[in-house]
């Protein structure tokens, strides 16, 4: 008998035995770059003469990993092992599979500061958000284990009695399932929508982003200690225009499980929906797509360090790479000024650096975002009041670094306050009620997160009828979610809505089946 699901506790760096710990870690992968990271097909490590490579955001001279590339050709090969491999996979018990995922999570609390270390040096998070993506990993884990145990005691409910016929009413796996998962939470999300795919009785094959193909392999290293069978979960990186599309088009693939950009997102929909010579079926997709999320401040709300440190919290955790992060802040005009001043102070306090030496604002992933940010707060300049940061920040390192940036006065129709920017860009905008800012909150073609401050019952009644958000949070910040308390996706183009880590999740991996049989 399973204890009930409760989220995994942080580890506390503070304590000299866990800083002590991880820094052994921290040391040793420098002393091990970069990885070598192979595809992995059929239970097999297969490297490649072609490969490119993983490199640090804190510093661009430290390459992380030398990944191998997959071809078309290695796409075939784990599509049709995890083709082959779903006919045994599908029909062991449920309590097999969502074993391997208890196993897979004792062996991720065993190893977890070196998957914060590798995690922090390959995408630039600090300890605290490099261990909450290791403890959302362990959740996922533990969390659809038993969601599957769940569906299949048929907790759901029951059938209508007919008295001369036995009614069954049951859900079996789809096949094999392609997982597209994002950089910014690469254990999370990668393991989630794999552990997903799994525990259902799915096989996958798993395209990891290009910028955390190292800590991604860590999965299928974690998976195969734990008695994963060969061909049920498949690994193949590489540039997604080279084998994402063919990947997405497979006749052999039946559902897509995806996390990423909008304009992404829409191509792998629209790639789905055609059915390609052999394909038998309607492709499932679920899509998480972005968001460019509110927080909204009315005059009723509690003006305090609290409401600055959960705004900063959530406009610059993670140097903004988040899709929950916080780039529209909606203020009531008659604490405009007041909340806007507590804002940059709290935001002031924030040090840059390295992750790896824990400072609380980092790198942001790569050149491309770089620049693409950058470009973004140049428009910026001509479209709001710039208060604070608004260029690179210059910390005698060779990486990635912006300074946290903010705007003022900001029209809601500004880019910078429609367009997803995914970076540490905070656009202000000022309401003249709360009316108004509930507009301006859903003038958007996104609905992922967002917040309310206010005491004032009735607002506060308003805001969660009226916002079209998939996951809006009350007098707190919009970032966090956590697996088996806050469901999460979102309304709109943010995606599918198809909630990772709450009750409906597993069903989207499933499709269900009726029996009747004459008695």
């Amino acid at each position: 008998m399973l204890r009930p699901f409760s989220p995994e506790p942080y580890i506390d760096y503070t304590k000299e035995e866990n800083k002590k710990n991880l820094l052994t870690w921290i040391e040793k992968h420098k002393s091990s770059f970069p990885l070598r990271i192979p595809l992995f097909i059929d239970g097999k490590e297969i490297y490649k003469n072609e490969t490119f490579k993983s490199i640090s955001p804190n510093d661009k001279n430290i390459v992380v990993a030398e990944v191998s590339s997959a071809s078309v050709e290695d796409v075939d090969k784990a599509v049709e092992s995890a083709y082959k491999a779903f006919k045994h996979w599908s029909r062991l018990p449920a309590q097999e599979r969502a074993n391997i995922l208890l196993k897979a999570a004792k062996r991720m609390r065993e190893r977890r500061a070196e998957l914060v270390s590798l995690m922090s040096y390959e995408v630039s998070k600090n300890w605290l958000e490099a261990d909450a993506d290791v403890a959302e990993a362990i959740d996922f884990c533990e969390y659809y284990a038993r969601e599957m145990l769940d569906i299949e005691r048929h907790i759901r409910g029951g059938l209508y009695h007919l008295p001369t016929e036995h009614n069954t009413y049951y859900y079996i796996p789809l096949g094999v399932v392609a997982v597209i998962p994002p950089w910014n939470f690469p254990l999370a999300i990668l393991t989630g929508m794999t552990v997903a795919a799994l525990v259902t009785g799915n096989t996958v094959v798993l395209k990891p982003a290009s910028d955390s193909a190292a800590i991604g392999y860590k999965l299928i290293e974690i998976l195969k200690e734990v008695g994963i069978p060969d061909g049920v979960i498949n690994y193949i990186p590489g540039p997604g225009g080279v084998i994402g599309d063919y990947l997405v088009e497979h006749p052999l693939v039946r559902m897509i499980a995806f996390t990423g950009s909008k304009e992404v997102g829409l191509r792998i929909y629209e790639l789905a929906s055609k059915a390609r010579s052999g394909q038998r079926f309607l492709k499932r997709v679920i899509a998480e797509m972005g968001g460019k999320d509110p927080i909204i401040v009315d005059s009723s709300a509690k003006i305090d360090d609290y409401l600055f440190n959960q705004i900063v919290i959530s406009a610059f955790g993670f140097q903004g790479q988040k899709c929950s992060a916080c780039s529209r802040l909606i203020i009531v005009e008659d604490i405009y000024d007041e909340v806007i001043e507590g804002v940059v102070e709290y935001t002031k306090k924030l040090t840059i650096g390295p992750s790896i030496e824990n400072y609380n604002f980092n790198a942001v992933i790569n050149a491309g975002a770089e620049k693409k940010i950058l470009n973004y707060i140049e428009i910026g300049k001509s479209e709001g009041k710039l208060i604070l940061g608004g260029e690179k920040a210059d910390i005698g390192i060779d990486g990635f670094y912006i300074k946290p940036t903010i705007f003022k006065d900001v029209s809601p129709k500004a880019k910078i306050a429609q367009e997803e920017i995914f970076g540490p860009v905070l656009a202000i905008i000022k309401a003249k009620d709360f009316d108004e800012a509930i507009e301006i909150a859903n003038d958007s073609e996104y609905g992922l997160t967002g917040a309310v401050f206010a005491r004032d019952r009735y607002k506060i009644e308003k805001a969660k009828r009226e916002l079209m958000i998939g996951n809006l949070y009350i007098n707190r910040k919009c970032t966090g979610a956590i697996v088996g308390v806050h469901p999460f996706g979102g309304f709109n183009m943010s995606g599918t809505d198809a909630k990772a880590g709450g009750p409906d999740y597993l069903l989207y991996f499933l499709q269900g089946k009726s029996v009747s049989e004459v008695i």
